[in-house]
């Protein structure tokens, strides 16, 4: 059936409406008849004032039934008196028995009252057999649906309310159980696991959900699909490419022993390290993305770290001049030293490239908050305010950029963003004023 779904929720929203206002109505009727009638402590707290009027009437007392009468109405704040019965008919006309045995002045304290008549009525006992009545107009104390707007109140706002609310949750239920089962397996399935399925869950429901589920299926399957491929080629890229690599520089240190041009010995032995270090940073890039390691399990001192690359850069770097304002610890929890140090070599090894020799590279390290803050500062041409978003993009090369003044081929400023990531960090470049080029790697302390 198309639409399934929507014609679900409009049967239950439609059925449900009904039964609300069905069972409003009925629980008004019900509850306006339990309450139009007089209590019966107060029917009987007027039968005894009935009975004490019968008595001074039947002893022919007017004195004391008239005193009584005004307690009753000084008491109750209403009126009362004692009138007799007598109906004289006119002419022919007679009274029939029917008449005579339904006959009142007022109306029978096991009547109904309307809770909608201001006025309250007056209410008659007979006594003396018949021969008199006892009226009295209704006290206020004594008249019924005292808590009736309250109650109707509670019926026609609080109890739709509630019912509504309920029919909401079924409805929201009905609708995100489903979609939290997607919920779960697409995050299950961005963590890795590509078996994950929902199909077979939904089918019976038989709706538009079931059609997404099943949607969401052939995309798992296809994209799942996708990067097993991609695995598989990135091994086998990664197996294919070393193995004439390490042939190449066997071949190299052959050719060294043959008193080859040493200068035409060391560019290709330059390139092949070039060579070999892109393969290694674009399958350490692709494994990041692709696996999505949890590498932070060990503890670190940035500072230890950060010297022992910093042994290594004016060794390989001997013209270039090194600026460092760093504490003497800087304790970093549930980190990794390896990730950490591999994307700090690689920004200081950019930033000691694009400096002019004899010019400085500043490293400042800092505590923010919970955080450490490592600048790296070069005295290089900088980049354009439009790139400095892209130079962490794979592969990305800036016009400018040369194999003489720039070692690196778009990959290491790539990586040492994705290290930082996984180790819960940023990594972000801006310009500086004097210019020059600032990497700020933040890493949270834990």
């Amino acid at each position: 059936m198309k639409r399934r779904l929507l014609w679900k929720l409009v049967a239950t929203i439609v059925i449900g409406t009904v039964l609300l206002f069905w069972l409003i109505h009925l629980l008004m009727l019900h509850t306006e008849q339990h309450m139009s009638f007089i209590a019966e402590r107060d029917q009987g707290l007027l039968k005894e004032y009935a009975k004490k009027a019968e008595k001074y009437y039947l002893a022919d007392d007017i004195q004391s039934l008239d005193q009584w009468i005004k307690q009753i109405e000084e008491k109750e704040h209403t009126w009362a008196a004692v009138v007799t019965s007598q109906v004289t008919p006119i002419g022919n006309s007679d009274l029939s028995e029917a008449f005579q045995e339904s006959f009142g002045l007022g109306r029978d304290i096991s009547w109904k009252i309307h809770l909608y008549f201001k006025e309250n009525p007056i209410m008659d006992l007979p006594i003396a057999n018949g021969r008199a009545h006892f009226l009295i107009t209704l006290p206020d104390r004594m008249r019924p649906g005292a808590y009736w707007f309250q109650t109707s109140l509670l019926l026609q706002i609080a109890l739709p309310l509630l019912l509504m609310t309920l029919i909401s949750v079924i409805i929201y239920r009905h609708v995100m159980s489903p979609l939290s089962q997607l919920e779960k397996a697409t995050r299950q399935f961005s963590d890795g696991n590509f078996s994950v399925r929902v199909g077979k869950s939904l089918a019976k429901r038989q709706d538009e959900i079931t059609a997404l589920g099943e949607t969401f299926d052939g995309m798992v399957e296809r994209i799942g699909h996708l990067i097993q491929t991609q695995r598989h080629l990135i091994s086998d890229l990664s197996h294919e490419l070393r193995t004439p690599l390490a042939r190449v520089e066997l071949a190299l240190s052959w050719a060294e022993n043959q008193n080859l041009d040493p200068q035409l010995i060391e560019r290709i032995r330059y390139e092949c390290l070039q060579m070999r270090a892109m393969v290694e940073d674009t399958l350490t890039l692709a494994w990041l993305d692709n696996e999505r390691p949890d590498l932070r399990q060990e503890t670190l001192d940035l500072i230890d770290l950060i010297d022992s690359i910093l042994h290594d850069a004016r060794f390989e770097f001997p013209d270039r001049q090194l600026i460092i304002t760093m504490p003497e610890q800087a304790i970093i929890e549930n980190s990794s030293a390896r990730a950490v140090g591999h994307a700090f070599e690689n920004i200081l090894r950019n930033a000691l490239s694009h400096t002019p020799k004899e010019e400085p590279v500043k490293i400042n390290v800092k505590t923010v908050m919970q955080s450490y803050l490592v600048e790296v500062d070069d005295v290089g041409p900088g980049v354009a305010e439009q790139h400095l978003s892209d130079i962490f993009k794979p592969f990305f090369r800036l016009a400018q950029a040369s194999r003489e003044n720039h070692r690196g081929f778009g990959v290491g400023l790539s990586l040492a963003k994705r290290h930082i990531e996984v180790c819960g960090g940023q990594l972000v470049a801006e310009n500086l004023v004097n210019g020059g080029l600032r990497m700020t790697i933040t890493l949270p302390t834990r």
